[in-house]
């Protein structure tokens, strides 16, 4: 839908908006003296989240709430939404095929494999120039940690980031009401866990741990053990990834192997899609899983609409030997949008991302529409909070999906409205913010993981030789005394040349990022 705007030289879409001059003040009527700005027109691929509102969608164009995002920026977007459990192989094909959006959401950083080296071959346009003319809102708001994530050695921005104020974004979650019945304290070690497992499943739980594809928000005990594939670790004198700790990868392994042998986690979690996970765990056939702590409020409200005594709860992640456990950290930056070099407007495109970050871009994410979400009564706003799972479903695709660059730690504005929700922001600072895993990080990647797919761990994956083996071992197809032997395959097929660039650049001090926990 377009809109009329005053044309001000100087002044950003934020600024025009909070003195009163978007559509909604206009009525859509052009003022005299005045001359319309034209509507920018382009194309955008993100992926789902796995939300089931954006997965059902017949016409994700066509969606109300993109259609109110349309008319408040003055856009014609053009959404190519990608399911989550294909995001990584779609994105491939669509390099592969030059097919590619004016806009493209990615992960983290600029080297990351879902980009295929488009970077560097010139696909997408430094950012620069623009966010200096049209993104000034942006460049104040954005923390600089997340721009630097987005810059070259260059020193060109190639993305736009939405962002990260707590690197503890992910959580163990329990069936609080189910740990009652079983008469058990809140687990604490790996052992607690098992055994709260155990009476689960005595309980008649259908998974007593929820697992999913690839050990994807379910590697809690890779916390436990310090194992997380994608960090480095200093081993005698070399750099190497976390995976060549043998003794705790054994143990990790070991840990999902009695799981496995006990019927603690479902005997087909190899194959759980994330869509059948979240099915699964609102269906009330869960008893411990991990997930983002900050969707705890709607998960809990749509288990209840299936199972309405259920009762979800995040507590700390189990400890390991050294007393220490968590979920992998994230990165500053989640997620990103790079803009096509051959893209019409990137000038708009630009405010368009800028408007993200304005007072009339919170409002609205957060609370919808004036009218028919919320009300204004003497400056407090009386939100009609969603009622139903398909409400709940609907806001978060509101609140998460659509809101492009905000800090995706939580929805402060939402969350303060409740009790739940103050509760939820005071569990940030307690129990996640004492725990996590990281470790030595490279920025750009290094080199040597590009030379051989299937040594390169993903964001929160083993490297494919790795976690074959490992799942057989698990499986009990192969024994976890050979896990010396799956390393010494790694190292074969590429990973001793990924060990000797590492301990190199640590050793010079190039692009290294340390460890924060």
């Amino acid at each position: 839908m377009k809109r009329w705007m005053l044309t001000m030289v100087g002044v950003s879409l934020l600024a025009v908006s909070m003195n009163g001059c978007s559509s909604s003040n206009k009525g859509g009527e052009e003022q005299a003296g005045e001359s319309p700005e034209k509507t920018t027109a382009f194309s955008i691929s993100f992926r789902s989240g796995n939300i089931s509102y954006a997965d059902n969608h017949p016409n994700i164009n066509d969606d109300k709430w993109v259609k109110k995002l349309e008319e408040l920026t003055n856009t014609d977007l053009n959404i190519r939404l990608m399911q989550q459990k294909n995001f990584d192989s779609q994105m491939i094909q669509m390099f592969a095929i030059n097919d590619i959006p004016d806009v493209v959401q990615a992960s983290s950083g600029l080297t990351n494999p879902q980009l295929a080296g488009s970077v560097e071959a010139g696909v997408f346009m430094p950012l620069n120039e623009l966010l200096e003319q049209y993104g000034q809102d942006l460049l104040k708001k954005v923390p600089k940690e997340a721009w630097e994530k987005e810059t070259d050695a260059k020193g060109n921005i190639y993305a736009i980031p939405e962002w990260l104020s707590n690197p503890s974004r992910r959580a163990t979650w329990i069936r609080a009401d189910l740990l009652e019945q079983t008469g058990l304290p809140e687990p604490k070690t790996v052992d607690d866990f098992l055994n709260v497992m155990r009476a689960f499943k005595k309980l008649g739980v259908e998974n007593p741990y929820m697992g999913r594809e690839d050990f994807v928000y379910s590697d809690m005990f890779f916390g436990s053990y310090d194992t997380f594939a994608n960090f480095f670790m200093k081993q005698g004198d070399q750099i190497v990834p976390k995976f060549m700790n043998i003794e705790n990868m054994q143990k990790t392994i070991q840990t999902y192997k009695t799981m496995f042998d006990e019927g603690l986690i479902n005997k087909e979690f190899v194959t759980i899609n994330p869509t059948k996970f979240k099915n699964d765990i609102l269906a009330g056939k869960a008893g411990i899983w991990n997930m983002n702590a900050n969707l705890l409020i709607q998960w809990d409200q749509q288990l209840r609409e299936q199972v309405p005594t259920g009762k979800m709860k995040l507590i700390a992640s189990p400890t390991g030997p050294d007393g220490k456990g968590g979920l992998r950290l994230v990165g500053t930056v989640p997620r990103a949008y790079l803009i096509n070099k051959n893209a019409k407007d990137p000038a708009g495109i630009v405010k368009f991302f800028n408007w993200m970050v304005s007072d009339e871009a919170e409002k609205f994410f957060t609370f919808g529409i004036e009218g028919e979400n919320y009300t204004v009564e003497n400056g407090n706003i009386n939100y009609n909070r969603p009622k139903t799972a398909d409400e709940v479903d609907e806001e978060t695709f509101r609140q998460i999906l659509l809101w492009f660059v905000q800090d995706t730690t939580y929805n402060k504005g939402a969350l303060s409205l409740t009790p739940e929700g103050k509760d939820l922001m005071k569990l940030y600072d307690t129990v996640l913010a004492n725990e996590g895993r990281d470790g030595i990080q490279f920025e750009p990647q290094v080199k040597g993981y590009q030379k051989n797919p299937d040594i390169t761990p993903g964001g929160d994956k083993l490297p494919p030789v790795i976690l074959t083996h490992v799942i057989n071992m698990v499986y009990g197809k192969k024994p976890i005394s050979d896990y010396p032997k799956v390393v010494e395959e790694w190292l074969q097929k590429g990973g001793s040349d990924v060990v000797k660039e590492a301990t190199e650049r640590y050793n010079n001090n190039d692009g290294v990022i340390l460890s924060r926990h």
